[in-house]
């Protein structure tokens, strides 16, 4: 058994089934830029079609990092985040709302005809502007129709979430909108589309394209999201929420929580910081999400922030990051690649077992398992450091892919780790860093088509990694920085234990 080959196959097959996903996610999940349609409606569970006017902004609700804009049909008609480190690429403040319907707030009734003249009849409200400090501040919303009055009040918080309570003075079912996801960010290396937490804490996740018409009962929190921001409404009491499509060609989820004269909720809008929605309520930090790896992302991310806390600075405490993850399985490196090195000198003692047994299976195997014994070999301790390290990698990645909070964090030349590095320095540090490791790190690859893509690795991903986050390609850099260092020390660990001879540890 070659032990080191059958590591180099696991590494190379993880890069290689690493590139794929991000390729694939690339190519087919790439934002859905479609005209705006009309709902689709089912009579019995989804909200009726609406035919709006052009909206106008009655109030205005400003504070330090944000501002709100309330039109004249009562809704969050925009959300525009006021730090520079948001401004679009034109250099304009932020604005997460798109123009989809329906906009955060926005009431469709049930009965078609008493919610065609919802859309067709303007609010009133007590103020047109409010200013946030230190304390919550309220707005009233009235809209008299022919049958009923609606009422809402709601109160803003200066951290950016809100209190809304709805008085009908009548018992007639309506929908209250969560909101179309946000349309601020295009990156689809993350999960884009609803999100609802169950009464147990899990979540039911609805990705854009595959949305349906149904119901959840006893919805803790109801949320649209995109990669970095978030609209959602949530209340411990429960909710029964729900999910309907944009329009039958792209079937992304829109959220409506069931709604009968009188409702009281919570909501958010704005960016998905962790701290900030954990101030909130710490059931909030569920909308960050990092699919299938948010059992070990999380902590990490907990870990790192902590470190920055400590630094402050993120591309500082990502390299301390990486430092910490690799003193911590470097004693279990170690053995493994002793391990493995042990296998590589026995090899010519298996061969001859092979050759001496190989017409007896049983034997063979017996001999084998005597031989590991004596020698102090495992077959598979070369391998599991490296299984390890996989799902380490995948967490990572999805930790710095979704993290908001490396959004305008500067390190040396880079002056956002979210975007891509502008001079190209990181992703060619990168390869090299990959192809040092890659010198003095001894292979015995049996398959030269597999040595030829392992050597070209390190180009590969130098040109498919150009484009990537800075924070994303500081962790591989610097990965690959520690990678080589321990490669060294157990270089010369293994010649002073007579397993390598320095011919041996060169390429």
């Amino acid at each position: 058994m070659q032990d080191t080959g059958m590591s180099q196959r696991i590494f190379l097959a993880t890069f290689v089934t690493f590139a794929f996903y991000i390729l694939y996610s690339y190519l087919f999940f790439q934002p859905q830029q479609s005209q705006q349609s009309p709902l689709q409606t089912r009579k019995e569970t989804t909200p009726t079609k609406v035919v709006t006017k052009n909206s106008k902004v009655l109030t205005t609700i400003k504070s330090d990092s944000f501002e709100i804009h309330i039109d004249n049909f009562g809704r969050i008609s925009q959300y525009i985040l006021q730090k520079n480190i948001f401004n679009d690429d034109n250099g304009k403040k932020l604005q997460i709302l798109g123009e989809k319907l329906p906009k955060p707030l926005e009431i469709r009734f049930k009965n078609e005809s008493l919610n065609k003249e919802a859309f067709s009849k303007e609010v009133s409200v007590d103020k047109d502007e409010i200013i946030l400090d230190d304390s919550p501040q309220s707005l009233t919303i009235t809209q008299k129709l022919s049958t009923l009055t609606i009422t809402k009040k709601i109160t803003f918080y200066p951290d950016g979430h809100y209190d809304i309570d709805i008085d009908i003075n009548k018992d007639e079912p309506y929908f209250l909108a969560v909101g179309y996801e946000p349309q601020a960010n295009v990156n689809m290396y993350a999960f884009h589309g609803a999100l609802l937490v169950n009464p147990d804490g899990s979540l039911e996740m609805i990705d854009d394209g595959d949305g349906e018409n149904r119901s959840f009962e006893n919805i803790k929190i109801a949320a649209s999201v995109d990669q970095y921001y978030t609209t959602f409404l949530y209340s411990k009491n429960g909710m029964k929420v729900y999910e309907t499509i944009d329009d039958m060609q792209n079937k992304n989820p829109v959220l409506f929580v069931d709604g009968s004269q009188k409702l009281s909720l919570h909501g958010y809008i704005g960016p998905k910081y962790v701290k900030l929605l954990q101030s909130i309520d710490p059931e909030l930090t569920k909308v960050v999400e990092y699919g299938i790896m948010t059992f070990m992302a999380k902590p990490m991310f907990f870990i790192l922030s902590q470190i920055y806390d400590f630094t402050k600075n993120w591309g500082i405490a990502i390299i301390l990051f990486v430092v910490l993850v690799r003193v911590i399985l470097f004693p279990l490196t170690y053995r493994g690649m002793v391990s493995m090195y042990k296998m590589k000198m026995i090899a010519p003692k298996m061969q001859e077992l092979k050759q001496k047994y190989g017409k007896d299976p049983r034997k063979f195997q017996m001999k084998m398992m005597e031989l590991y014994k004596k020698e102090g070999a495992n077959p598979l301790g070369g391998c599991l450091p490296m299984l390890i390290q996989i799902p380490i990698f995948f967490s990572i990645y999805r930790v710095l892919v979704n993290a908001i909070e490396l959004k305008g964090a500067s390190f040396l030349w880079i002056s956002d780790l979210s975007s891509m590095d502008p001079y190209f320095i990181l992703p060619i540090l990168m390869g090299v860093t990959m192809y040092a490791h890659q010198s003095i790190t001894p292979n015995n690859f049996t398959d030269p088509m597999q040595e030829k893509i392992f050597k070209f690795l390190p180009l590969v991903f130098t040109l498919f990694m150009f484009y990537f986050a800075a924070g994303l390609i500081l962790y591989w850099t610097m990965n690959n920085v520690l990678s080589f260092v321990q490669q060294f020390i157990i270089n010369k660990a293994m010649q002073a234990k007579g397993l390598l001879t320095k011919e041996k540890g060169k390429k």
